[in-house]
């Protein structure tokens, strides 16, 4: 089978497409046939071993052989099943995610008990390829650590990437007022996700507003913490999901150590988190697919062999919603 790896961390170009050998399957395991995958910054963290503290789970000068897989979303079809499982059958649809990375291949193994489901009706292989990573993280922010309310106002600043597409979608489905904030070329696709106000970045300065927002999601983590904080209410919370990628050692995890020593002096909440990846979080979201409260975005696809030209656009910044890989 063909799968994407690497042996040595770098720039897109370290990515190969390899033949590998089909994995075995366990006795409570799932065979999948990878039809679509997406990818997320955390793939081209990986890739790059960067920040540094990533290479201490993946390896401080080189790769371990389980960290030189790529991909954690994907749909497919179950080709197989172990003599324990009992929840999948050959022929099933699914979609969903792996912790440990690897579905940028033709083939994965999957533990029955993973976040893996069956395919929401409707939906294409691409469409839920894009669903498990962005929309988890878009959930968990916007329930576990903004405790959304209905009637609250809430402002997506990022509004148009991987995540920011679902969480606008998400904070309107869950009863709030949503405020988005994008470029210029991404205020009609915001506008049409249900954001009741768009701002254009580039024309204007979402943190010169009123102190209104009872929760902000700053995914692009575009402006200082100080001018974040001054569209909050008093008592508003602010949750940071990524950020931008300064310096070798920390990265983006760098804007989540500041909020944590300023949290305590300051009467807004703030958190910082990465999402985890559940069965239970994963039904939440078919349902408000399958009722149509949310619907994937997909900027462009690519093929298996064009992955290392996906992850160059991705680390651009630019993509609207996601990017999916065709198998």
């Amino acid at each position: 089978m063909k799968a994407i790896w690497f042996d040595r961390y770098g720039a897109p170009d370290v990515l190969q497409l390899r033949d590998v050998e089909v994995p075995q399957v366990g006795d409570d395991e799932l065979l999948v046939r990878v039809r679509a995958a997406s990818i997320n910054p955390l793939d081209w963290h990986f890739m790059r071993g960067k920040p540094y503290l990533v290479r201490l789970m993946a390896g401080v000068s080189r790769p371990k052989d389980s960290a030189r897989k790529l991909g954690a979303d994907m749909a497919g079809s179950v080709e197989a099943v172990g003599k324990s499982v009992t929840e999948f059958q050959p022929g099933d649809e699914v979609f969903g995610g792996l912790e440990e990375r690897g579905t940028l291949a033709e083939y994965i193994t999957v533990g029955q008990a993973a976040a893996v489901l069956p395919k929401p009706a409707g939906l294409t292989f691409e469409q839920a390829a894009a669903v498990s990573v962005a929309a988890c993280t878009a959930l968990q922010a916007l329930r576990d650590k903004g405790h959304i309310k209905p009637g609250q106002k809430v402002l997506v600043n990022g509004a148009s990437g991987g995540v920011g597409t679902f969480a606008v979608q998400l904070a309107k489905a869950l009863g709030s007022e949503v405020t988005g904030v994008c470029s210029t070329r991404n205020v009609e696709t915001v506008g049409k996700l249900g954001a009741d106000r768009v701002i254009d970045y580039t024309r204007e300065d979402f943190t010169r507003a009123e102190p209104e927002y009872d929760l902000l999601l700053d995914i692009a983590g575009s402006r200082t913490l100080a001018d974040t904080r001054r569209v909050l209410r008093p008592r508003g919370t602010l949750v940071g999901v990524g950020g931008p990628n300064k310096g070798n050692w920390l990265g983006p995890l760098g804007r989540s150590l500041t909020m944590a020593l300023l949290s305590p002096a300051v009467s807004q909440r703030m958190a910082f988190f990465l999402a985890h990846q559940n069965k239970a979080d994963l039904a939440i979201l078919r349902e408000f697919i399958e009722t149509g409260k949310v619907t994937p975005v997909i900027d462009r696809t690519y093929s298996l062999a064009q992955t290392a030209d996906a992850i160059r656009y991705l680390e651009e910044g630019h993509a609207t919603g996601k990017l999916v890989i065709t198998i």
